[in-house]
């Protein structure tokens, strides 16, 4: 089963919104172009008018495809062996990285969805007898903090009338810490010329450039979102 892209929902969202989604030979084109980063379960990715999630979900199944690569344990090509907690922990960082903004309620809905199905399908065609419906859990969990409803201009959440909330995922061995920081803030923070050319080992601009508003203690990745309100 695919997970397929439109171009255009109904001529009348053309008229009223400008919504034209970017097919998916154009989506792989341009992610071919970073092709590295576009695949690396660790990096990056943020959408600012992310639709139904044309571009989100490509970026995803690439780094899906580097997560099962990272958890292989064997060399054969024809009965390949992979480590599950490896494949679990990698696509969760893969979910993680990937976040977007989206004015139109509904898009919201089915980006995540389209993500979601995207990732339970991969997983489950990998593990079909040992799948764990709680990864999956984790993963919706991720999808409905990093898929916003928002206006990527004003920098506003449009269910809260609030500023945009993201939250960085920091692994910490096979834990990871979430941590809230105020989207407008990221973008208005005006970081000296040297901050902007020296970067941390890990290639990121430092962090403490950036003040977060809430800390979570490490959990351990399958723990994400028990009992937890935020």
């Amino acid at each position: 089963m695919q997970v397929k892209s439109q171009q255009v929902k109904s001529k009348q969202r053309v008229a009223d919104f400008g919504e034209v989604y970017t097919n998916e030979r154009e989506v792989n084109a341009m992610l071919d172009l970073v092709a590295d980063q576009a695949s690396s379960p660790e990096k990056t990715f943020l959408e600012p008018a992310c639709g139904t999630g044309n571009f989100l979900v490509e970026i995803l199944k690439r780094k899906l495809f580097t997560s099962l690569r990272l958890s292989k344990i064997n060399k054969s090509q024809k009965r390949p062996l992979y480590c599950q907690d490896s494949y679990e922990f990698n696509s969760i960082l893969a979910v993680c990285s990937i976040y977007g903004i989206e004015k139109q309620p509904d898009n919201v809905d089915e980006c995540r969805k389209r993500l979601l199905m995207l990732f339970k399908q991969h997983y489950q065609d990998q593990f079909p007898n040992s799948y764990k419906p709680k990864c999956i859990d984790v993963a919706d969990f991720i999808l409905k903090k990093n898929i916003l409803w928002g206006d990527a201009l004003s920098l506003r959440n449009e269910e809260t009338g609030e500023s945009i909330i993201f939250s960085e995922w920091k692994p910490i061995g096979k834990r990871i810490q979430q941590r809230n920081f105020i989207y407008s803030k990221l973008v208005n923070n005006q970081i000296s010329s040297d901050l902007v050319g020296k970067k941390a080992d890990d290639g990121n601009i430092p962090q403490q450039v950036f003040d977060s508003v809430d800390d979570y203690p490490p959990v351990y990745f399958l723990e994400l979102g028990n009992d937890r309100s935020f």
